[in-house]
């Protein structure tokens, strides 16, 4: 039972609390994150490593002034725990309760709502710059970034900018050796080697033992020391990376013993110009399982435990999605020709490309978190003659938008991008939904995109892309590959042909037109009007670039009206598309009603209650058609994203 945490109301609750409490505290904040996690999906291992690290940054700084952001967002928890937010944490990550990320809208002590890895260092001079541009000279900024995020080229474009504005800023480099996998590159193995260098650590330990003996030792004596450590390990090391940028460099401190790492966190704060605080943390610390798998348990299963942290049952899931299907089609076309490759973006296991990783190593890249340089580098190796695949999630894919025009569809190079997770992706939020890719994709020259409704069609995709001569893009959602949806579409399926749409039934009173996963819930929609007397035919666009001119706009223009069905926001997007293909082939068909995601950022929350929400489940498609049929009813009305 918690004594501690439920009277923490603020961070300045912290103040009056012993070390001894502060490390009580800490052990019910783990408890409180073990207790989410055996309920539901939800980010563990990363919250668990930073725990000391928040109390400790609460109680040196005040963050009600000084300014607070952490990088990528995903390991928030804790910060969130003493920031007010403790009675609702329970309802973190459901639908209308806390977000799995920072939310200013919930605490003004959440700056950005961060959810991709990398900005951290900018926003955070920015507002230190801002603060001194008015005259607040007295706020502190301070940006906690992983060793995984640390790579991403905007870090360094920051780095390079505060060492030359010399702003008053505080980085916590929150080293643990892990992003999601295993931290891949150089930079890992140059932090590495200040991990483990036993000379440096070894002064460092012995030192501060040596201070801590002598009495009257102050704070003057302990920044000798920092300067006097730099100085050796500037020889040692031939100069260090982030000084040679300007920014002075401390550590690496221990980031799970709370008086130490306070002491650090005192000695930096009144610094000026930019201060890099290396600190040392373990991915998963505090519980044991997620000590020896940090990988599994970054994001597991719901689980029970025993009271001694062993794990006694992990809730796995048999069922199959659009991801596992993308890595299977991935090997097999690997395994057919030995050109092709895959490059992800430090997400091997969100992807589920741990099996090509182990059969394919000389062929598959895990490039850190630097979406822009795997664009670049697939077209580097498309130039060479290989055919190489890029799998990145939609949201993420967004971060290369000039390398893709630039470097892949400028040339025309084969370079086929997967797109997992486009579309709504639940608890996740809106950090990671990824309903923007075919407003920016569609208009390259040279693109084609495809959306699959089911296994067949991702399969079937990824063989056709493979065989094209430019670039091509396949997005698929976060979803489930459910049996029924697969005897929903039979077995006479047509092959995939470019710029080919695929009729999947007939009828006179209107037609449904749906792009990717949601082809499903526009036949079930379908079912329910024809047991009301509607015949509504459905089509399944295929392909959203080129669009069918032939087929599909003949039907359109056959229809007494037409409804498209996307899981992508409106402006932009395939029904956009249509509309663009129906005004410039002149054609007179019937209303065309468009459903998307309208232009808002959509919470987090289960899917199926997302997609409900917005009427775009089976239910809410089949209203949308009783309106343009004249069969509405009250109970029955959808509003559709446009008319």
């Amino acid at each position: 039972m918690s004594a501690l945490l439920p009277t923490i109301a603020s961070p300045q609750d912290l103040q009056g609390l012993s070390l001894e409490q502060l490390e009580a505290l800490a052990a019910e904040m783990r408890q409180a994150l073990c207790k989410v996690a055996t309920t539901r999906t939800a980010h563990f291992a990363s919250n668990l490593g930073v725990v000391e690290l928040c109390l400790a940054l609460h109680r040196v700084f005040d963050f009600s002034r000084d300014r607070l952001i952490w990088d990528t967002g995903h390991q928030i928890y804790p910060h969130k725990l003493i920031t007010g937010r403790h009675a609702a944490f329970d309802s973190i990550r459901t639908r209308g309760g806390l977000m799995g990320f920072p939310n200013p809208a919930e605490s003004p002590y959440d700056l950005f709502m961060t959810g991709h890895a990398g900005c951290s260092v900018s926003a955070a001079l920015g507002l230190a710059s801002g603060d001194s541009l008015r005259g607040e000279n007295d706020r502190r900024s301070v940006a906690v970034i992983g060793d995984g995020a640390l790579p991403s080229g905007i870090v360094f474009e920051a780095l390079n900018n505060a060492g030359f504005l010399k702003k008053r800023l505080i980085i916590i480099l929150n080293d643990n050796r892990m992003s999601i996998c295993p931290r891949v590159g150089a930079l890992a193995e140059y932090l590495d080697v200040i991990r483990t260098n036993p000379w440096y650590r070894g002064l460092r330990d012995k030192a501060g033992d040596l201070m801590k003996g002598v009495p009257m030792v102050g704070e003057s004596m302990e920044r000798m020391f920092v300067n006097v450590k730099d100085s050796l390990k500037a020889t040692l090391h031939g100069g260090m990376l982030f000084e040679a940028l300007g920014v002075r460099y401390f550590g690496p401190v221990e980031g799970h013993a709370l008086p130490n790492l306070i002491r650090y966190l005192e000695l930096v704060r009144d610094e000026e110009g930019p201060i890099l605080l290396h600190v040392l943390t373990e991915k998963g610390h505090g519980f044991k399982p997620a000590e020896a798998d940090p990988v599994f348990f970054h994001t597991p299963a719901p689980f029970e435990c025993d009271d001694d942290d062993c794990i006694i049952a992990v809730r796995k899931s048999s069922v199959r999605g659009y991801t596992d299907a993308a890595s299977a089609a991935i090997s097999d076309c690997m395994r057919r020709d030995e050109r092709v490759t895959v490059m992800t973006a430090a997400m091997c296991q969100g992807n589920k490309l741990e099996k090509v990783r182990e059969e394919f190593p000389e062929r598959f890249f895990d490039v850190g978190i630097c979406e822009s340089h795997a664009v670049a580098f697939a077209a580097g190796q498309a130039k060479a003659g290989c055919r190489p695949i890029v799998d990145i999630y939609s949201t993420f894919l967004q971060r290369s938008y000039d390398q893709i025009f630039q470097e892949v569809c400028l040339q025309n190079l084969p370079v086929v991008f997967m797109l997992d997770r486009a579309g709504l992706t639940g608890p996740d939020g809106p950090t990671h939904h990824g309903l923007f890719d075919l407003g920016y994709l569609r208009l390259f020259p040279n693109m084609t995109v495809l959306s699959p409704a089911d296994e067949f069609d991702l399969t079937a995709m990824l063989d056709w892309a493979m065989a094209q001569a430019g670039p091509v893009a396949i997005r698929y959602p976060k979803a489930v590959l459910e049996t029924a949806v697969q005897d929903r579409f039979g077995t006479d399926r047509r092959p995939i042909e470019r710029g080919c749409c695929e009729p999947l039934c007939d009828g006179h009173d209107g037609l449904i037109v749906g792009c990717g996963s949601l082809v499903s819930s526009c036949l079930q929609a379908a079912d329910l009007l024809r047991e009301e007397g509607l015949e509504v035919g459905v089509i399944n666009a295929r392909f959203i670039k080129p669009l069918d001119h032939r087929e599909l706009l003949e039907r359109i223009e056959a229809a007494p009206w037409t409804v498209s069905v996307e899981e992508h926001a409106g402006h932009g997007g395939f029904g956009s598309a249509l509309l663009e293909a129906v005004n410039d082939g002149g054609l007179t068909s019937g209303p065309i009603t468009r459903l998307g995601i309208p232009d808002r950022f959509i919470e987090h929350g289960d899917r199926g209650e997302l997609l409900a929400d917005l009427g775009l489940d089976a239910a809410g498609i089949a209203a949308t058609c009783r309106r343009l049929a004249g069969r509405e009813t009250a109970a029955a009305c959808s509003t559709p994203l446009h008319d």
